[in-house]
């Protein structure tokens, strides 16, 4: 899995662990609710500038939206 791969279920796992909307996260990261939407079904790749903004929105360090999600390491039993 490419690391591109991991941005779309990273922001989808914080949006909801923050209990946002979609509508509530393009708000806070002035996007739109469409490209949201794109981003967390993988169809888009954001750049660094926008990785930065959705990770201040769900205030969380861009290298979160990067790594691995927990849930697939520890299936794979890998770290």
């Amino acid at each position: 899995m490419a690391l591109a791969d991991h941005v779309a279920p990273n922001i989808l796992a914080a949006r909801e662990a923050k209990k946002l909307t979609q509508v509530a996260l393009a708000k806070k990261s002035k996007l739109s609710v469409s490209y949201v939407s794109m981003l967390e079904r993988g169809e888009r790749v954001p750049p660094l500038d926008t990785l930065e903004a959705l990770a201040h929105a769900l205030g969380v360090p861009p290298l979160a939206l990067l790594q691995r999600p927990a849930g697939k390491a520890a299936r794979r039993g890998q770290q």
